[in-house]
């Protein structure tokens, strides 16, 4: 005769098995509410940009069991406080309004020491083949494109922005010839347009700019480089900022930014001199914007405040680099991110995609480990 097996505890003595006391229900059920009034508070903590104290509350999920605790077994301590899946990423939202970057050092290296972080800095110690002098030949040959293409573009000099000049000066002119005068509106404009060049940076052009897909797109693709890139070398991300308005209110020269911070070079640069590797990573990261730009359209267009940035950069440098000697470090820089953001181009997809849909920062660095992870 065919028998089913199956497990089912004997019918003697069931207040021995696996069914807990009322009194220990009662605990259960003590433990699961305080553990949703304290994931509350972490919510909150998050919500109102607290870093320290969301950071103290995912350090403490880890305490010590306490003594009656592990005397009523280890399953029951760890219903005292159970951590939600993808909960403990939201401290990274937390992280844009910290103005100690040690403390966000801290966030990142947390969650890298818990494995949620598996690829934060895989490539801080990774030592970069290929060329240190690099030309403009050997550039072509290594990425496929010409040096021009890897360069930021001026504005009405280069790329679609010559097109637009050309058309606002012919309708001007056009208009002039049908006797409509629009040289005081026209004045009024261009004087607008410089004040704010002047003032604040180009911040209201840039946020009129957005409206265009494309050109939002763009700064998306720039931006996710940018991230990608300092992720992947290991310098914790403070945060992503699109809106050129908050930019310029967060004190970020362009029309939008991705904040990163170096702990290596910070300390090199306050003890007076700076490694050629700490200098290396940093310039890969300043270009990975320009890199992305390159590897999804064939050239670039933004990285000019990038490009600024380096140089002002090496003139601190002792002895401070030639012009020579900055045109080839640019180079070799730009070189590298392009590499670096091609070998994971499916990861610099899926943080552009997050970007475009608002996502916050922990989102897009969960969808950037995701991606990593699919691409094994």
């Amino acid at each position: 005769m065919a028998t089913t097996a199956s497990f089912s505890p004997p019918l003697a003595s069931p207040s021995r098995w696996s069914l807990p006391s009322r009194r220990r229900r009662r605990s259960l059920r003590l433990r699961a509410g305080s553990s949703l009034k304290e994931w509350g508070d972490f919510e909150d903590a998050v919500r109102s940009r607290d870093l320290p104290r969301a950071l103290r509350f995912l350090q403490s999920v880890d305490v010590e069991t306490p003594p009656a605790a592990a005397a009523a077994g280890a399953a029951v301590a760890r219903v005292a406080l159970p951590v939600p899946p993808g909960r403990d990423w939201e401290v990274l939202d937390a992280c844009i309004d910290a103005d100690d970057m040690r403390l966000v050092g801290r966030a990142y290296q947390f969650l890298a020491d818990r494995g949620v972080l598996a690829n934060f800095g895989k490539c801080k110690n990774i030592v970069l083949e290929g060329p240190r002098e690099v030309t403009p030949t050997v550039l072509k040959e290594m990425t496929g494109l010409e040096a021009i293409k890897l360069a930021p573009k001026k504005w009405g000099l280069s790329g679609n922005s010559s097109y637009i000049l050309i058309g606002f000066l012919g309708g001007v002119s056009y208009l002039l010839t049908q006797g409509v005068d629009v040289r005081p509106n026209l004045a009024a404009i261009l004087g607008l347009v410089a004040a704010d060049a002047m003032f604040l940076g180009g911040t209201c052009v840039a946020q009129i700019s957005c409206f265009w897909p494309p050109y939002k797109r763009r700064i998306l693709v720039h931006e996710a480089g940018h991230l990608l890139t300092a992720y992947l070398m290991g310098c914790p991300i403070r945060g992503v900022i699109l809106d050129p308005f908050v930019a310029l209110r967060m004190g970020i020269q362009g029309q939008a930014g991705t904040q990163f911070w170096d702990e290596k070079m910070e300390k090199e640069l306050a003890e007076g001199h700076l490694s050629s590797t700490a200098f290396d990573r940093y310039c890969m990261i300043l270009f990975s914007g320009i890199a992305a730009e390159a590897l999804v359209y064939g050239e670039a267009e933004g990285g000019e405040n990038d490009e600024n940035l380096f140089r002002s950069l090496c003139i601190l440098l002792d002895p401070p680099l030639s012009v020579a000697q900055m045109a080839n470090r640019a180079r070799w820089s730009v070189m590298q991110s392009y590499n670096l953001l091609k070998w994971h181009k499916k990861a610099h997809r899926a943080a552009v995609k997050a970007l475009e849909s608002g996502h916050s920062l922990s989102t897009v660095i969960r969808r950037i480990e995701e991606a990593i992870s699919s691409d094994r």
